[in-house]
């Protein structure tokens, strides 16, 4: 085959840095947004955060008026309180499970307002309840090493047996001293920790009440010998293996599901997620608007003095700050183009669900992002980088912008009803249903039927379970 070179012409979309830079920050949260913000400010001097101005337009909450500079608040990191390490026992074969209460010098008196005290783990808990015992040194040790076998619901999920091989023999602790240890565990302060599984986590709390609490001891068959039967709803079974009344297993089964099946889960330390809406949904002269949240937009401005100073020099002797003029000057119109966008995406959004607005969940109608994107003449990329992980607070709550996104389902109408609204529909059916005959999923699709919604059976059941409703037979109560 004869070789030969051919000229061709075609077109080629090439991303620029400045649109690469533009998409990013598009799909971005506020959280990344405020990171990267911190990232060039700290690289580039040509870029700096204005200080708070109520001339300013954001300062008003006039987001859309606004055309060069983007604000929010300036977030600074607090101090947190440092984690107390525990001591070392003398012996090198045990670690010491101690537990002390910090203090504070002098130099940081200033600051203690400031620093918030962290809420002790489970095992610092335990560990300060076993120093406060009477319980002389080799028992402790050997519950601190249950201790520290614990899970994080306070469950020991290790046998015995098997803690009892893993310890050094030089220790001379036997499968007797672990099971006296394990027992000396689950009689301090916090009854149910240190059970190997549910039916002796819930008989541990219930031999904490008080003995003439009513139906402990009937309580305490179901929790050790019946637990799944009460699972299972089988009341039938369950009053005949215990020969009692409605009103008993009733009493019985109230004081169990008072009881905490994962003891040891509130001491687990989460840090909280704390959502800074993107955009503010209001009402206006009858209207439904949409503003930016000046909380979640930097306010963002081009360093004058070092952007003079560029103009007085030659351009040789300065292209690195030229280079980082035109980057603050991109980072700047990129953040701006960024809210831009999520206001007039909220804004097309709000106008669509103004009725989920008026009455709640049960009037979303169904929405793709194909609408969104025809209306604003944007790529349907564009609204799925938009909606994801922004949030817009209205009357009725903070959402994600996903949210009101959703498929639909046919009426008798010819119309559609939004999954949104169905799965609202189906909240409503099951906290209105007589709990001791509840609504089956055949009979939800039956009733929405009869309001003109045609939604088989089986799309009940899928929305049920991604609202975590469990199934009719498990819903039903004495």
């Amino acid at each position: 085959m004869k070789q030969a070179l051919q000229l061709r012409q075609s077109q080629q979309l090439a991303l620029t840095p400045q649109l690469q830079q533009a998409i990013r920050l598009l799909q971005f949260s506020t959280l990344e947004v405020n990171q990267e913000v911190a990232r060039l400010l700290e690289e580039n001097p040509l870029l700096e955060r204005e200080d708070d101005d109520p001339t300013l337009p954001y300062a008003h909450g006039d987001a859309a008026s606004a055309s060069t500079s983007t604000a929010t608040e300036d977030t600074s990191t607090k101090n947190e309180a440092p984690q107390q390490a525990g001591e070392e026992w003398p012996k090198d074969e045990w670690n010491e499970p101690s537990f002390s209460a910090g203090g504070t010098s002098d130099d940081e008196a200033d600051t203690h307002a400031e620093i918030v005290a962290d809420t002790p783990s489970l095992r610092e808990h335990l560990i300060w309840q076993l120093n406060m015992s009477q319980l002389d040194e080799r028992d402790k040790r050997i519950i601190g090493l249950l201790i520290d076998a614990l899970d994080e619901n306070g469950y020991l999920a290790q046998p015995l047996e098997e803690i009892a091989e893993l310890l050094p023999q030089q220790l001379d602790v036997t499968l007797d001293d672990l099971e006296t240890a394990l027992t000396q565990l689950q009689n301090l302060d916090e009854p149910g920790i240190g059970a190997r599984d549910l039916g002796e986590c819930l008989a541990l709390q219930l031999k904490a009440l008080p003995e003439d609490t009513p139906c402990r001891d009937l309580a305490l068959r179901i929790a050790t010998q019946h637990l799944s039967l009460l699972a299972a709803r089988d009341f039938t079974r369950l009053k005949k293996a215990l020969h009692c009344d409605d009103a008993a297993l009733r009493t019985a089964q109230a004081l169990i599901i008072q009881l905490k099946p994962k003891p040891g889960a509130e001491f687990e330390q989460r840090t909280a997620d704390y959502v800074v809406p993107d955009v503010i949904v209001e009402r206006h002269q009858g209207n439904w608007r949409a503003r930016l949240n000046v909380e979640a937009m930097p306010r963002l401005r081009v360093n004058q003095m070092y952007a003079s100073i560029l103009q007085q020099r030659g351009e040789k002797n300065a292209q690195q700050l030229s280079g980082q003029l035109q980057e603050a000057r991109w980072f700047i119109k990129n953040l701006q183009q960024r809210f831009d966008t999520i206001l007039r995406v909220s804004q097309a959004i709000v106008d669509r669900q103004r009725h989920f607005l008026d009455y709640g969940e049960i009037a979303m109608r169904p929405l793709v992002l194909r609408e969104i994107a025809d209306q604003l003449e944007l790529h349907e990329s564009t609204i799925s980088r938009v909606t994801t992980q922004k949030f817009m607070l209205t009357p009725r709550g903070i959402f994600e912008l996903k949210y009101f996104f959703g498929s639909g389902v046919a009426t008798d109408t010819g119309g559609t009803c939004s999954s949104t609204a169905i799965r609202a529909l189906i909240k409503q059916l099951v906290s209105q249903e007589n709990a001791q005959h509840p609504l089956s999923d055949s009979s939800m699709s039956g009733i929405m039927a009869q309001q003109g919604i045609l939604v088989a059976r089986r799309t009940v059941a899928k929305y049920r379970e991604l609202l975590h409703i469990l199934p009719a037979n498990l819903r039903k109560s004495l």
